[in-house]
């Protein structure tokens, strides 16, 4: 499948991608990329007066990325913007759905609260987005929707509660997305990264403690990115899979990538209950890295 997608009337056409969340790591590397390799690209942003980093990288790339005021979390908001997308390019080809926070906690320590707002950005917002286009994707019979979730909807991650449980939800609306869609000709292709080089770990760096019981936990989930950070894939090479996966005649549900994303989430399935419940329960922390290692063939020790 090419970039171009075919008009009613047989003629070559312009595709027509939005982004969510393009105003930092993956997401601006994704609508950047998409923008040089022909797209239309509609990069959505909580605050355009910030997005002079995307502007900068955008007129470097030679590309133009066009910015839309939207914060998916709100209802109106995403109404508001995709209104606009649509009555300026008349059509949306594919929706890149990467817009996230983070959450950090154990479940003891985890108010609902910070559940229930982890997963109005991660699922709700997503939900919110993909709603907005699929009419327009099923009169056409074509589209793309690409859902960003993370290796941690395949591996609970140790001390993320709240943020593993919306990835997790957020793989399984996908997965169910992907028969909704099928008799509508519509792809779905869900990107599941490891630790990609973004803002959000700079801004990820609270726990809750509210016990002391858990120290461990943090400590050790604090290293595991610390580990990934000293690894970190470039976010372009996350877009250039994206991009794969919406023009491949070849396509495929899941793509893991980045560091440790392919390595964990192909042996997610393999790990036997009794192993994955025995790692959490060592108590020395370099023993626990060895075991980590020996299971997930990903070494996050301390160097």
């Amino acid at each position: 499948m090419s970039d171009a997608v075919i008009s009613d009337t047989g003629e070559s056409q312009q595709p027509v991608a939005v982004v969510t969340g393009a105003n930092s790591g993956i997401g601006r590397a994704t609508a950047i990329h998409l923008a040089s390799t022909g797209s239309r690209v509609f990069g959505t942003v909580r605050s355009v007066g910030k997005a002079d980093k995307l502007r900068a990288m955008a007129a470097d790339a030679g590309v133009e990325v066009e910015l839309v005021e939207l914060d998916v979390a709100d209802d109106v908001s995403v109404a508001d913007g995709f209104a606009q997308i649509l009555e300026t390019a008349g059509r949306v080809d594919h929706l890149v759905n990467n817009a996230g926070v983070g959450g950090n906690a154990v479940a003891e320590e985890c108010p609902t609260s910070l559940y229930l707002d982890v997963m109005n950005v991660n699922l709700c917002g997503a939900v919110r987005c993909l709603q907005a286009v699929l009419p327009q994707m099923r009169e056409r019979r074509s589209g793309a929707i690409v859902n960003i979730t993370s290796v941690t909807g395949r591996i609970a991650a140790l001390a993320q509660s709240p943020y593993v449980t919306s990835k997790w939800a957020f793989e399984g609306l996908s997965e169910g997305l992907a028969q909704e869609l099928a008799p509508f000709g519509i792809r779905v292709a869900i990107i599941e990264p490891g630790v990609t080089k973004s803002a959000i770990f700079a801004k990820n760096i609270d726990t809750p403690n509210s016990t002391g019981a858990y120290d461990a936990h943090y400590r050790r989930m604090f290293q595991f990115y610390a580990a990934g950070m000293a690894n970190s894939t470039d976010p372009f090479e996350v877009a250039r899979v994206i991009h794969e996966a919406i023009t491949t005649d070849t396509p495929r549900l899941r793509y893991p990538v980045s560091w440790c994303g392919p390595e964990m989430a192909a042996l997610h399935d393999r790990i036997a209950d009794d192993d994955w419940v025995g790692l959490g329960a060592i108590d020395d922390d370099d023993e626990y890295y060895r075991r980590f290692a020996e299971i997930f063939d990903v070494d996050i020790a301390p160097a």
